[in-house]
C-alpha cells in the first residue's frame, strides 16, 4: 500500500521537528514524492549523510510503503 502525503510529512517531521518541510507527489500515485527538508541537524553534514538521516527517520518505509523519494536536504542558512 503506498504511503499517504500526509503520513510522509508526519515521519519527517518527527524526525525533524525542526524543519522547513515542502513536498510534492510527482506522479500521483502516492509512490512516488519529493521533499525539500531545510533543517539544523543537516548543519556541517555532507549530502549524502544528510540523505542517510532522512532514510533513517522513515523507519524502513522507503522501498516499501515509499517506492521514490527524490530529496533536497539543506540546513538553515
Amino acid at each position: 500500500m503506498p504511503m499517504s502525503q500526509p503520513d510522509l510529512e508526519a515521519a519527517l517531521r518527527e524526525g525533524f521537528p525542526d524543519a522547513e518541510i515542502a513536498i510534492e507527489d510527482l506522479a500521483g500515485d502516492g509512490d512516488h514524492y519529493k521533499a525539500r527538508i531545510v533543517s539544523t541537524a543537516f548543519k556541517g553534514l555532507p549530502r549524502v549523510r544528510q540523505h542517510q538521516l532522512v532514510y533513517a527517520a522513515l523507519k524502513g518505509r522507503m522501498g516499501g510503503e515509499l517506492h521514490a523519494l527524490a530529496l533536497e536536504t539543506a540546513a538553515p542558512a
